[in-house]
């Protein structure tokens, strides 16, 4: 088993090589996907219906923009959790999809990255949904954990053999320091998510957005004391904003 890692337009994309096929750690974006489809055919020098397996483990744009593009390229099977196709669902869904699409150029732009062609549809529709510690189908060394926190629906993927473990962004880093994502939807989930990484005690950490780590140097505990009590994201920034602004106004009269 090899772990191949890929610079994506806003993330870090991770590809297992096995001998029986190639597996996605996460959907990455859409604009990575003529990147992943070279990687495969040129560096790997495999076809690219060797891929058959995509994990989708959160739906926001740098981690599943690219799995329905890559699909229909590969013949892959997408996976994800089942909570995972609801995220974006109905009015107040579809206008967290345009944020989060925003967000992304927002960041592509901090890394002096252009804007790129990242839309896809806010629904998923997978082939495949995962529960906490099944196996992944044709992957039988890798487990599925829960991780939730981040949204209602995140996954982490253990690779049992050698304790490696895929985190999505379940941790990043802000100014050289690991912190906690933005947004954190379920503060309570989250640290208990922390909690059951610091148990498992992985020898390796892949994160989206952190480069791969030693396990036994990350401070579990220090990021468990830092995370946020109360839920941070959108809506309850949105509405922290209008409360100040009327607060404002409210001592003003």
């Amino acid at each position: 088993m090899r772990v191949h890692e890929l610079k994506g337009y806003i993330e870090n994309i991770y590809l297992v090589e096995e001998p029986t096929g190639l597996l996605l750690l996460d959907g990455c974006s859409r604009a990575d996907v003529d990147k992943v489809c070279t990687y495969i055919t040129r560096t790997l020098r495999r076809p690219l219906s060797d891929l058959t397996l995509i994990v989708v483990t959160h739906m926001h744009p740098d981690h599943a923009g690219g799995a329905v593009l890559l699909q229909r390229k590969t013949g892959a099977q997408i996976a994800s959790h089942p909570m995972a196709q609801h995220w974006y669902k109905g009015l107040a869904g579809r206008t967290a999809h345009l944020i989060d699409v925003a967000l992304t150029w927002w960041v592509a732009a901090r890394l002096g990255k252009p804007r790129a062609h990242i839309w896809y549809h806010p629904v998923l529709v997978p082939d495949i949904t995962l529960q906490d510690k099944q196996r992944l189908p044709g992957f039988a060394d890798w487990q599925v954990l829960y991780t939730p926190g981040h949204t209602n629906h995140d996954l982490s993927l253990l690779h049992r053999p050698t304790q490696q473990l895929y985190i999505a962004d379940l941790i990043v880093s802000v100014k050289k320091q690991l912190t906690a994502p933005y947004p954190v939807c379920h503060p309570n989930q989250y640290k208990r998510s922390l909690a059951r990484i610091k148990q498992i005690s992985p020898s390796r950490v892949y994160s989206a957005h952190v480069r791969p780590l030693d396990g036994r140097y990350i401070d579990y505990d220090a990021l468990m004391s830092q995370a946020p009590a109360l839920p941070k994201n959108h809506w309850h920034s949105a509405k922290n904003r209008i409360g100040r602004v009327f607060g404002r106004r409210s001592t003003q009269h």
